[in-house]
Parts: structure tokens; sequence; C-alpha cells
């Protein structure tokens, strides 16, 4: 919670100390406002080499924001509801050979993928479950996937949206992830750290100059207690940074009814 109040509060907070006190003075309660004490000084930031030279070369990109029309799926009347989530997934693994080929890294996720068709077996069907909501701001519902690569066990992070008649990918990402959330129009992916009690957690907004999600903000959060005994990672610093931000973040408000968590083996339906 920020520590900044409303300068426009003064006044009516004033009046109301006032009525407390001559309520306090009545009634002989001493249970009145107390000071909590002195308020630390505020500290600006403070610039360092101010005579540093500017770099040569941008940063290097956290991720790419990636944009590709899906071929050979169809979208009836453009609901995206419409479409079949298996379909999606056979599409990019058509589109994407080198990825899912006999030599490529999850070139084993294409057995699994078969399994999701009626008559196979549903436990080995890598596909989660399929949320829809609307991402991009026209009012109409994008669809957000996921699905396991195997042999990496990684977890394939999809998002679609429906542009001029066309099934439209505008989020591409492959990670290790262990929760997907959706908070207002934002993707919330979180993922293990290798320090105990912490974890990252990306997010994802929709960009509407490029026309797809783009990395806004990577955050390193302390989760919880670490366990008793348990010591940080020989490359863990003596003080992890609390968050790195690459862009002001979007404003997003909890909505656990569209969150998913990535579990394999779940079905495609939509929520």
């Amino acid at each position: 919670m920020s520590a900044r109040r409303p300068a426009r509060r003064s006044a009516r907070a004033a009046a109301v100390v006032a009525l407390l006190s001559v309520a306090g003075v009545g009634c002989g309660d001493r249970g009145g406002l107390e000071g909590a004490g002195a308020t630390p000084t505020a500290v600006g930031p403070a610039r360092l080499w101010p005579d540093l030279r500017p770099a040569s070369s941008p940063a290097y990109p956290y991720a790419v924001a990636t944009r590709e029309t899906v071929k050979g799926v169809t979208v009836p009347g453009d609901d995206v509801r419409k479409v079949d989530p298996v379909d999606v997934v056979l599409a990019e693994i058509a589109a994407h050979l080198d990825d899912y080929g006999s030599k490529g890294a999850y070139h084993a996720t294409v057995d699994r993928v078969r399994e999701c068709a009626p008559g196979g077996v549903r436990a080995r069907c890598p596909l989660l479950s399929a949320y829809y909501r609307d991402l991009t701001g026209d009012g109409r519902d994008d669809m957000t996937l996921g699905f396991r690569l195997y042999p990496t066990n990684q977890t394939a992070v999809r998002v679609y949206t429906v542009e001029k008649h066309r099934l439209v990918r505008v989020l591409a990402d492959n990670d290790a992830i262990i929760g997907v959330e959706l908070a207002g129009r934002a993707l919330i992916e979180r993922s293990p750290a290798g320090i105990a009690g912490y974890e990252y957690r990306t997010t994802w907004i929709w960009d509407p100059d490029r026309r797809a999600m783009v990395f806004s903000r990577d955050e390193f959060l302390r989760t919880g207690r670490v366990p008793h005994g348990r010591k940080p990672s020989p490359s863990a610093s003596a003080a992890p940074p609390a968050s790195v931000s690459a862009a002001p973040p979007a404003s997003v408000s909890a909505t656990p009814s569209a969150s998913a968590t990535a579990s394999p083996g779940a079905s495609a339906s939509g929520s």
C-alpha cells in the first residue's frame, strides 16, 4: 500500500480530531489518539556516475513481441470460442517444424497432442484448459491457451485474437511455469526461482501499436519464509532486488475466477 495520502483530507481530519478531543474530556476516556512516533526523513534517489558514457547499443531485450496469423484454422462467426484448441496447436506444429520436428526441441509434444483427439488417452494430452477474456480491448473475447512441451517439461502460453476473420497469435512464450493468472487485461506468469522462498512473475499487456502482447514487468518476489535448515543457492546474492521493471505496469484487478494454474493433462474446454 502506498504511503502517500491525499492532502485534501487534512482539514477533515483536523475536525475529527477536535471532536474526539471534546468527547474524551467529557467521558474521561483515556483511549484517545496517540502519536505514532517520528516520521522517517524522505531520502531522494542518488544518481551514480553522472559522467557515465551512454551505451553504444540498446539493452538486451527480455522478449520480442510475437504476432502471427494462424494458417488453416477458420473462426466461425468471428467467435474465438468456436475454435477448437486442438486444431490451433496442430496448426502451430505444422508451421514450426524446426521446433516440433523429429530433431526439434519439442519433438515429443507431437505424439502427445494426438492423444487429445477422440479415442486418445486424455491423461497424456498436453493441452490445458482454454480461457476466454478480452485482453486486446476490442470488446470481444480472446483465447488464452496453454500446453505442456516435451521432453523439456516447459509450458507453452499462447494468446489468440480475431482480426479480419482470421485467427492471430499475439503472444507466444515458453518457460518453466508454475502458474498463470489473468488480471484485468494483463497476463501474469509465475516461474520458479533458484532461491528458496522466491519466484519470478512476468506481466504481459496488450500494445495497440505493435498489435501484440508485450513484456511489461518482471518481478523477483518473496513468497514465504525459507524452510529451516535450507540455505540459499551459491549463485544467490546477499540482497536480491525486490523487482525489476522494464516499463510502467498496467492497471490490473485480481479476478480469481479467470485465473488458471498450469497442470499437465487438463482438458481443453472453455471456462
